[in-house]
């Protein structure tokens, strides 16, 4: 069975977050890049495949080459090749095109891709492959299960899951439950060596281009102070809803 995991390259939520160029660029400076929550979770899950059933392990991006780090990090995990489309990801689309044109140049048997990155939450890659490259698609996956070339998998629906049998080929969108965040793996030395061995294939831009324009980034506003009044001081918070909050 072959396996394709795609990986974006997203900052740490606990970077601080700066933009430059009168607010109309991401800066980079001191920010710490990792995988994407959701997509680790589909690579991890890729892995039990390939130890459980000798699968093959395959990670892909679309991005320029500050982000072969992160691949090289799923490499260390235990991925056998990576793949970078070198394209600028301005948007969606063009993520979507790059990966359904390399699917139809590389056959795989199971796609994983985040249900959606961290960074921008758009949602939208997963499907998007499924529609342009006319393989079934699985939302929101919580687990899987793969005989022969036959799949039963849940997924999350509201108010409850549901649970599907369906064929290889298939793409599903991954998120925790996939795998637990106890399952999750640091690179090891061992991995990181072998990592350096393998390949890393850098495909030229297919040449999709996009209508999107970034005009503008703004940081959330600043929260208001927040003022305790102690339990037994009803007193006090009365004046304060009346006089500052005014909503008595």
């Amino acid at each position: 069975m072959k396996i394709l995991v795609c990986i974006s390259h997203v900052p740490d939520t606990t970077s601080k977050i700066n933009f430059s160029e009168n607010n109309t660029l991401f800066d980079n400076d001191g920010v710490q890049f990792i995988i994407n929550p959701n997509d680790e979770f589909g690579l991890i899950r890729a892995i039990w495949f390939k130890e459980k059933m000798g699968a093959t392990v395959d990670v892909i991006n679309v991005g320029t080459k500050n982000t072969e780090q992160t691949l090289r990090k799923a490499l260390a995990i235990g991925a056998d090749k990576a793949i970078r489309i070198n394209t600028i990801s301005k948007c969606s689309k063009v993520v979507a095109k790059s990966i359904s044109k390399y699917l139809e140049l590389n056959q795989y048997d199971l796609i994983i891709a985040g249900r959606e990155s961290i960074d921008y939450n758009g949602g939208m890659i997963p499907g998007m492959i499924s529609a342009l490259s006319k393989i079934n698609f699985i939302d929101k996956c919580t687990h899987i299960e793969i005989s022969n070339n036959n799949v039963k998998a849940v997924r999350e629906i509201e108010g409850g899951v549901e649970n599907i049998s369906t064929t290889l080929p298939l793409i599903i969108s991954s998120q925790k439950g996939l795998v637990e965040e106890k399952d999750l793996r640091i690179p090891n030395m061992r991995g990181i060596m072998m990592a350096r061995k393998k390949k890393l294939i850098v495909i030229e831009d297919y040449g999709f281009k996009t209508s999107s324009q970034t005009i503008k980034f703004e940081k959330p506003l600043s929260k208001n102070k927040v003022t305790l009044i102690p339990s037994d001081n009803v007193d006090k918070l009365i004046e304060l809803l009346n006089k500052e909050a005014k909503v008595i």
